[in-house]
């Protein structure tokens, strides 16, 4: 039944989730820093309520940010930038490892060691000749 359902669809075919490359570990940092600034906002706060959108808000952009890191990992570095930085894997490990941990913890700490993981990727991807055409917010 399931065949037959779908015997005229038109297959599409592509090399990555968006041809023109648009990847950025800006991305990423922009919601870990959000975790660390919602972390803090929790610890200031004896309101509840306000607490627990906290709790929630920061699970979010932790998730947010592991998406982000695993669309670099997979999508934008290539089997060469591996290669030419042999640290790369073992960070983007750390990095997603930490989110994980940043969704767990509403230590400030925690979310500040991811945004570092994040800062070192970032100082790998501008390296990348491949980063100056898809990345967006180039550091200054």
């Amino acid at each position: 039944m399931i065949g037959k359902l779908f015997a005229s669809a038109t297959v599409a075919h592509a090399h990555c989730d968006l041809y023109c490359g648009v990847y950025d570990p800006a991305q990423a940092k922009i919601e870990a820093l959000s975790v660390v600034k919602t972390a803090k906002k929790y610890a200031d706060s004896d309101d509840e309520v306000f607490r627990a959108r906290c709790i929630s808000i920061k699970e979010e952009r932790a998730e947010e940010t592991k998406h982000h890191l695993m669309v670099l990992w997979a999508d934008f570095f290539a089997p060469a930038h591996f290669e030419e930085f042999p640290q790369l894997h073992e960070l983007f490990w750390k990095a997603i490892h930490q989110a994980g941990e940043a969704k767990k913890s509403m230590d400030p700490a925690v979310g500040e060691q991811l945004v570092a993981y994040i800062d070192e990727i970032a100082g790998i991807f501008w390296q990348t000749d491949k980063a100056k055409d898809m990345g967006v917010y180039p550091p200054s």
